[in-house]
């Protein structure tokens, strides 16, 4: 398959060792090393070599920036049980089995929300294109309620500092296995933001939402797309519903920025989900979102990591190609992964990488344009899901 080619942007990358400090215990699913060792893998693939790449540190965010997004009530109880983590405030989602507590997490939330932040102004700013902040993506937590290891919603801060400084409309793409609830629900009722969500269906996975029927409050119906796919989709689906909705309302939208979310839970060897997708497809779907940055939105793009409980051998891999990608030069498939990182991962972890940045997967869709297929869960899926928005655009849901 033929690759678009990205002319290199201004790329700004956010990291510091500092992120690491979101640790919700040494076991717990959502385990900081996933980002050690993405950060360490794009530097042994020369990823931040390119003179238009930087690297920023993220700052913590401050309180009248998570203010935006969050109530203040939420916010003291995170502080309360961040300098206490005796305390429990289950009622807002802290101290339960997903988000237990644990010292200083509030300003480690805090620093993830910055990290989106710091790329949204820079995007603003016009010192940058496209960024990236794979510490980020904590896309379950609402304005008052920790949910699915996500205390700071730093995606729907981020945007929220687009719009207050003159964007006029943000899509943010959401390709996690889970439903992206939580920065839905901050813009529920917002037309001038577009949440699209491509994920394992509720019937089958957290957090038992995002159906079709989902499409946004009284004032901004079409706001909200969901793709609810069932369990076993895998690549050839899941690529074909992307490129039956995505493309098409992202165009219609017209957004000036484009913001996504790249959990790569949805991988085949992630025991805590069930789509069964390879690395391959989670790579080409970046190259969509950045193709269709290019396209719709002069290249603005800023992408975030998310979901990923296979920590060694798919999210370093995942979130390494799509910085990759957001610097203009993608990592191919066929390429190996360095023996030195490697060995690390082995004598650190004790787990065997594999070989390649890639699974050497068959990957291939059926277009829509081929044609409806009544017997087929995933279509199903993708006509209720056009049906529901499609003419809300002025689209045709069986021919656009």
């Amino acid at each position: 398959m033929l690759e678009p080619q990205h002319a290199p942007q201004p790329t700004l990358v956010l990291w510091d060792e500092q992120y690491l400090k979101y640790k919700f215990s040494d076991y717990h699913p959502m385990h900081p090393s996933r980002l050690e060792l993405t950060h360490r893998l794009s530097e042994a693939l020369d990823v931040y070599a390119s003179s238009n790449v930087s690297l920023s540190a993220p700052e913590v965010a401050e309180e009248h920036i998570l203010l935006t997004v969050h109530d203040q009530d939420y916010l003291d109880q995170v502080k309360a049980v961040s300098e206490d983590p005796g305390l429990q405030a289950v009622d807002f989602g802290l101290g339960t089995e997903d988000d237990p507590v644990f010292a200083g997490m509030y300003e480690a939330a805090a620093r993830i929300v910055g990290g989106s932040v710091i790329a949204a102004d820079a995007i603003m700013d016009q010192s940058t294109v496209r960024a990236v902040n794979f510490a980020g993506g904590m896309h379950h937590a609402k304005r008052n309620k920790a949910s699915g290891f996500c205390i700071f919603n730093d995606a729907a801060a981020a945007i929220h500092r687009m719009l207050e400084r003159g964007a006029k409309r943000v899509c943010y793409i959401d390709v996690d296995a889970h439903h992206g609830d939580g920065t839905e629900s901050i813009f529920w009722d917002d037309e001038r933001v577009l949440t699209i969500s491509i994920h394992e269906s509720g019937l089958s996975l957290f957090p038992g939402t995002g159906f079709a029927n989902e499409i946004g409050g009284p004032r901004a119906e079409g706001s909200a797309v969901n793709i609810a796919l069932p369990a076993m989709t895998g690549d050839a689906g899941w690529m074909r519903a992307f490129h039956a909705v995505v493309p098409q309302l992202v165009r219609a939208f017209d957004p000036e920025i484009i913001v996504s979310q790249h959990g790569c839970d949805a991988h085949r060897d992630d025991e805590m989900t069930n789509l069964k997708l390879s690395v391959d497809a989670q790579r080409q779907v970046a190259l969509d979102i950045a193709q269709l940055a290019d396209d719709v939105c002069d290249g603005r793009w800023l992408a975030t990591g998310g979901g990923g409980y296979n920590v060694t051998a798919v999210v370093p891999r995942t979130w390494t190609h799509l910085t990759a990608i957001a610097a203009g030069k993608p990592v191919p498939l066929r390429t190996y992964v360095p023996e030195q990182f490697r060995r690390y991962v082995l004598e650190t972890y004790g787990r065997a990488m594999p070989y390649l940045m890639g699974d050497d997967a068959q990957l291939w869709w059926r277009n829509w344009e081929v044609g409806y297929d009544p017997a087929d869960p995933v279509d199903r899926t993708i006509i209720a899901t056009r049906k529901e928005v499609f003419p809300l655009y002025g689209l045709d849901p069986w021919f656009d």
